[in-house]
């Protein structure tokens, strides 16, 4: 076999742009070249790690200068961890990338005549904001290249922390985390400490054995909290040592389950969350709803920026009260039970059936009677029998997952013809080829781009789409 080709070292190399999946971005001789966790106006060698059609990947061998834009992570993790890559990033930087990858996505993939793009709306907290982390347990600790170069021995090799990137058995062992306000922090490190007293065995994702696989951490910005553990084991006496512990330590959690999850993946939609102590849900006000979250409800993880969120939909979707609407991928009811007050009637879906649950039951607490709720997968469920029976939608709003909505859903909707579409989306990517499908029959109006997750490169998104010849 011949030898494999080595690939090139690019020296003094300036960084000019942020690029795709937030990754830094320069030009060497024609080429792009992307590489992590750097600032425009850095100068850089770069090692290349692999050679695409179009474009070159890199990582840094060496700084020759750093950016006057770049600032001091607040983190120790910083670099490690792939959860807030920008924090090297000044915060009024990263919303002109976002509000960027917004556009560029709408007109090279949507083919989209960008009409007005609204500035971008920045989060109200730039730290703290998130209302749930899930923590991973693994008794094969990543080590640092400091620690690798060290001469101590890291007997202990256990990890309660985050997945590093790309790597679904390494885990980085969290020591602060700037997310998630208190006690999160406080109640992941008193696990540690229990689990290692009590020599509890941390999970070990490539051998599926263990006892303690995850700890999920969900609180409101009233200051209630939810802590689910995740067991692979069913060995009674050390889960409730350890969930009376919690119990006891933090008498500021009302919420207190556990999970016994065997499988091998991490997913938990199938397992049943059980409630070991406290209340079976948490209650988030917005606005003037409330909204009830289980162990196992989707809710928007920035509390502040939701309300904003569903405002803007809300606004978009131009409701006189006399409109029948219909929310797609509903979750539990958030912006179904939001808009219903400015519609006649307000028709969710959702995959979920617990989630659809929820939905139910938080409109029967906000007292609201012109929402109904069907479960299943959306692309069955929406049919032009199902709109026949329930009415024809008059505005539809879909918020779908990363992956957009399938081909038959987005068929169905250009055959229904409604005379506005909302599209909210976390994926600019995959609402951009949906766009561009719903194009046929629909134009855009306007965009709203939406800040959820300061630090890393994610941006929510709304269109408002019009039908052509409304």
């Amino acid at each position: 076999m011949g030898r494999k080709k080595e690939l090139p070292l690019l020296e003094k190399v300036k960084i000019t742009d942020i690029g795709a999946e937030g990754n830094a971005l320069a030009r060497v001789e024609n080429q792009v070249v992307f590489v992590p966790m750097l600032v425009p106006g850095d100068i850089v060698d770069i090692k290349i790690k692999k050679k695409r059609k179009k474009y070159l990947e890199g990582r840094v061998v060496r700084f020759h200068e750093y950016s006057p834009d770049r600032i001091k992570p607040v983190c120790i993790h910083f670099g490690v961890c792939g959860g807030c890559k920008w924090q090297h990033l000044p915060y009024s930087f990263q919303l002109k990338y976002k509000e960027k990858q917004v556009a560029d996505n709408l007109s090279r993939i949507g083919k989209v005549n960008l009409p007005l793009l609204l500035p971008i709306i920045g989060s109200s907290d730039v730290f703290y904001y998130r209302n749930k982390l899930e923590f991973t347990f693994s008794d094969k600790r990543w080590l640092t290249k400091e620690e690798i170069s060290s001469d101590n021995d890291y007997e202990k090799q256990d990890a309660l922390g985050f997945h590093i990137p790309g790597l679904f058995d390494k885990v980085l062992d969290i020591r602060e985390c700037h997310l998630q306000p208190d006690p999160s922090n406080a109640i992941r490190d008193a696990v540690r400490r229990y689990a290692h007293k009590k020599a509890l065995q941390f999970f070990n994702l490539r051998q599926q054995s263990g006892f303690l696989r995850n700890l999920i951490i969900r609180n409101t910005r009233e200051g209630k909290v939810m802590v689910i553990v995740v067991f692979f084991l069913d060995e009674k006496e050390r889960r409730e040592g350890l969930l009376d512990y919690l119990a006891s330590e933090f008498p500021q959690i009302t919420s207190l389950f556990y999970i016994i999850n065997s499988k091998k993946n991490d997913s938990l939609t199938d397992q049943e969350a059980i409630l070991y102590k406290g209340d079976d849900h948490l209650i988030e006000q917005m606005d003037r709803l409330k909204f009830r979250i289980g162990p196992k409800s989707f809710y928007q993880t920035n509390s502040n920026q939701a309300l904003r969120l569903y405002q803007i939909a809300k606004d978009f979707a131009g409701l006189t009260g006399s409109e029948v609407v219909y929310d797609l991928y509903t979750g539990t009811g958030t912006i179904a039970n939001f808009v219903a007050g400015s519609a006649k009637k307000v028709i969710g879906i959702e995959y979920v059936d617990e989630a659809v649950k929820d939905a139910i039951y938080n409109s029967e607490m906000n007292d609201i009677k012109n929402t109904e709720f069907y479960s299943g997968d959306l692309k069955n469920v929406l049919t032009s029998q199902f709109m026949n029976i329930h009415g024809s939608p008059d505005v539809i709003i879909t918020d779908p997952p990363r992956a957009g909505m399938h081909e038959d859903v987005i068929k169905t909707i250009l055959d229904a013809s409604p005379s506005r579409i909302v599209y909210v989306s976390c994926n600019p990517s995959t609402q951009a080829r949906d766009v561009q499908l719903l194009s046929e029959k629909f134009e855009v109006v306007k965009v709203q781009p939406v800040d959820m997750f300061p630090h890393t490169h994610h941006v929510e998104n709304i269109v408002l789409m019009t039908r052509k010849d409304a």
